[in-house]
């Protein structure tokens, strides 16, 4: 094992060092190929949109040809419906790059998004102030 001028961790080239528990160094836009939003459609993929896979995804040889972190985003859907949030957390990776990666699996099919119910609107404060108003009166 090299180790830097400290005697502590493994020497990378270039002058960086990062410890032997580090693992290799792998930059986000190398995961997404340089891009930052999801798919030519720009789909928007919120924190608690529901990611499932699809009932009849495409087959084997095309998965075959998908990136590792591709791979492991299916392998976490398969398991259980999960948020884009709790996939960027279960594939330890930051959830900009997932909704890249979800965006791609999702153009080509292999899973599918619900999008979330949107909150109920909150009734008119004029509307709650007649209310009250009413409820005083009785």
């Amino acid at each position: 094992m090299n180790e830097d001028s400290t005697g502590h961790g493994q020497a990378v080239p270039g002058g960086r060092w990062y410890d032997a528990d580090a693992g290799p160094l792998v930059r986000p836009y190398a995961m997404t190929g340089g891009r930052t939003k999801p798919g030519p459609s720009n789909v928007r993929f919120d924190l608690i949109a529901l990611v499932v896979v699809d009932d009849q995804p495409p087959g084997t040889a095309e998965e075959s040809l998908l990136g590792p972190e591709h791979r492991s985003l299916l392998t976490l859907c398969r398991a259980e419906t999960q948020s884009v949030a709790e996939l960027a957390a279960d594939a330890d990776l930051p959830v900009g790059v997932v909704r890249v990666l979800l965006g791609d699996l999702l153009e080509a099919g292999f899973v599918k998004v619900s999008r979330p119910v949107p909150p109920a609107q909150l009734p008119h404060e004029r509307i709650l102030r007649e209310v009250i108003d009413g409820l005083r009166a009785l």
